[in-house]
Order: structure tokens, then sequence, then C-alpha cells
């Protein structure tokens, strides 16, 4: 039984983050709006309770033989007490007589029980008057709560608008990823068209562009494994033809002489073919190198020039030609390794091929201000100013060259300098008086 991975989706996270942080701090709200209600509405009542004693301080008549005044019982008021007292001990007025508050006061406020509960009470001395104001605690806690409980039903209320109005806000602000999700949902495998980074958010945009990145990558991957099947379809159709014509004449050779004829023959052309597909595997790598997307390091030419020389050292000698390594300036330029390896291999094997028997092969790497200029020269026929041009393009070769080849050698050299936004220059070289080479390139860190 395979156990599917757990989805996390962003939208959800992020709503229901927002949604219990909602809910949170409306509930420390709730909390925090119904204690402070409490509190304030006990300062409200001790105030009402304070400033309807300060009205009496005036003071009463003492009252006559019939006692002290009383309300009448319609205009009781059974939130609030009020007592006044003479100085002798004598009360003079009571607005009810349900409850007796002590006849010993405490100036300003106590707490005082009586008739089986609490009173608040607050007293004031004025002249010879003692003027006592109370409230039954519970009647005040009552409509305390009943003042907290508003203020919390508030917050009650504005609680759901707003996770509403963050679900929604969230469920807009995610529209751009599912308009991307849309967009690559809908593709053929085929379609490698960059994704559209038009009314992006800032966060999202990073993600797609470094995406188109990756999609360009991936098509110039496709063009070049594209453009070498093609190529080496091509090129290989004639050599592999003529292979096999080679090989009906051999078998239908009568003599020794006819057949040791046929037999070079079909050597030669299988060197050709050989070197055909040894220079298309050196052009696909070359182009796998562009569209892989790394990134340039420093790499000293010099270096990678020594290495050059010893590699074609043996089909120098074998040819009879001279190769050496002139002024070598040690600076490094920024680029890629193996593609300038392939660079520099491919313009000696070029001119060791078409350089005569007792010529000579120099190569050159020299500081130039902000670049480091390569040069290979040679003392073969070199190219004329008409071809010069034209020689740089795929299986393009001169007429009448003798030298085997398959055109591809200057085309590669010319596919390094690009990706190295490197200048090539053809020209004839003034000191040996065959072909030179120029390859300028950017010193480390000024590509």
């Amino acid at each position: 039984m395979t156990v599917q991975p757990a989805t996390h989706s962003l939208r959800a996270r992020l709503l229901w983050s927002l949604l219990g942080a909602i809910v949170i701090v409306a509930l420390l709200q709730a909390v925090m709006t119904y204690r402070t209600t409490l509190a304030q509405a006990d300062d409200i009542f001790d105030y009402h309770m304070q400033q309807m004693a300060l009205s009496l301080r005036a003071g009463l008549p003492e009252p006559g033989p019939g006692g002290h005044r009383r309300l009448n019982p319609a205009d009781v008021n059974d939130e609030f007490l009020v007592q006044v007292w003479t100085e002798n001990g004598v009360q003079v007025f009571q607005s009810t007589g349900r409850v007796a508050l002590p006849q010993r006061a405490i100036l300003g406020f106590a707490d005082v029980p009586a008739q089986g509960t609490m009173y608040r009470v607050f007293s004031i001395q004025t002249g010879a008057q003692v003027v006592q104001v109370a409230q039954d605690m519970a009647v005040r806690r009552q409509m305390a709560r009943s003042l907290a409980l508003r203020a919390v039903a508030s917050i009650a209320l504005v609680a759901p608008l707003l996770m509403l109005i963050v679900w929604w806000v969230v469920r807009r602000s995610m529209i751009p990823v599912a308009r991307v999700q849309r967009q690559l949902s809908q593709r053929k495998a085929d379609d490698l068209s960059e994704v559209g980074e038009e009314d992006l958010p800032d966060e999202l945009l990073p993600l797609v562009h470094e995406l188109n990145q990756l999609i360009v990558r991936v098509r110039q991957a496709f063009d070049a494994q594209k453009n070498f099947v093609a190529d080496a379809a091509h090129e290989l159709r004639s050599p592999l033809a003529a292979l096999k014509l080679q090989v009906q004449g051999l078998q239908r050779a009568g003599d020794e002489t006819t057949r040791e004829r046929s037999v070079q023959r079909l050597a030669a052309g299988i060197d050709r073919a050989t070197r055909l597909v040894e220079q298309l595997l050196v052009l696909a790598r070359q182009q796998s190198t562009q569209a892989s997307g790394l990134k340039p390091e420093p790499v000293r030419l010099a270096e990678l020039a020594r290495r050059a020389l010893a590699d074609c050292a043996s089909a120098a000698g074998a040819a009879g030609v001279d190769v050496g390594l002139g002024q070598a300036d040690d600076d490094a330029v920024s680029g890629y390794a193996d593609a300038l390896a392939i660079l520099l291999r491919n313009l000696l094997d070029n001119a060791v091929k078409y350089t005569p028997a007792g010529g000579r092969v120099d190569v050159s790497i020299r500081r130039d201000g902000p670049a480091v200029v390569l040069q290979v020269e040679d003392s073969g026929p070199g190219i004329a100013p008409a071809d010069r041009e034209r020689v740089l393009d795929r299986f393009h070769r001169l007429p009448g060259s003798q030298a085997n080849g398959s055109g591809l050698g200057l085309s590669i050299v010319k596919s390094v300098a690009d990706l190295h936004r490197a200048s090539l220059t053809l020209g004839a070289s003034e000191a040996l008086g065959g072909l030179c080479v120029t390859v300028r390139l950017p010193l480390a860190g000024r590509v």
C-alpha cells in the first residue's frame, strides 16, 4: 500500500494561520475589554456616588417632632441608599427604610456588610452633618456586567466580518499563482515558451523569472540536440555511402593491386568518418556547455595552451610541423575551461592539418588592456579575405582543399568565442605568412 505524501497548500496554511490569529486576538481583546469595562464601571459608579453626596453638602434641616424624613415608597430608588446624620447621631434623612447602614461612618469609600449583602458606601462630613451614599454591590456588578457584555458583543460581531475580509484578500492574492499554474498545466509537452511575467507580485516574480530562465536553457538544450541530430544525419550520409561503395569496390577487386588500393581508400574513408564523428561530438559537448547555464569561472589560458600543445605534439610530429608557445602571459579570463580547451584544440588541429611538412605553428597569449589576446599562427596557405567569413559556417570547406576535414573546426571555435563574448578575427600572419587566428577574451570579472 502506497502512502501518499501530505499536501501543503500555501493558501490554506496562510488562511488558517490568519483566521486562527484573528480568533486568538478577538478572545484576548474580549477578555481585556470585559475586565476593563468592569473596572471603568466601578469608577463611574463611585464618581456618581461621590457627586450625589457632594450635592448634599449644604445640609438638610433638622426634622420636626415627627422624626427623620423618608421618601414615599413610590419615590424610592433601590439602586442607591442615602442617609444623613447629625453630629449628635440623629438621623435627619433616609431614602429607604429597607436597609439601615451603621451609624458610625468611615469617611470616604468603604465596603460595608448589611442585611446579608455588601454595600459600597461613600461618607462625607458637611459642617454639622454626615452624608452617606450607598449602593448594593450585587446591583452594581449586574449593571457593570451588562455594560461589559455590550462592549464584548461588538467584538463578537466584528471578528467574523474581519475573517471574511481576510478570506477574500487571501483568495485575491493567490490569483496570480493560480494563473501561472493554469498556464503551465495547459501547455503541451513541446511548448517551451516563457511564462508571462505581467502583473505578478514581487514575491512571485523572482520564482517565475528563474522558471523562465530554466525554460530558456531547456529550449537551448533541445535546440542543440535537434541541430546535432540534423547535422549528424546530414553529414554522415555521404561518408557512409562512400564507405559502402568502397566496400563494394573491395569485393569486386580482381587482383592484389586493385584490392590494396581499395583497402587504402576504405581506410581513408573510415578515418574521415571517424574524424567527422569526433568533431560532431565535440560540437555537441560545446553546445551542451552553452545551454547548461553554468556560471563562468577564472581560467588561465596559458595553462590550457600548454596542455593543448602537449596533446597535439604527436600529430604535429607525424606531419613534420613544428608547434610552440611563444609569449604566455599568466592572466585569467572569465569563462569555461572545457569550452576554451575545445577552442584551443581545434585551432591547433586546424593549423597543423593545413600546414605543410616543415612548417610552423606558433601560439601566443598576451595581456592587452582589459582583455587577453590569444593568437594561433601557421605557415600554411592561409585563407583568402573573401572566404574568411564563410569558413566560420558549419560544414563549409575551401574549394580545392586537400586536407581531410569536416568543415566544423572553425565553426566550433566561433561558437566558443560567442559563448565567451569574445571577438574572433581571421587574418594573415605577418611572421609566418599563413593564417593568423586572433581571439580577444575579456579578463576575469569583466564578462
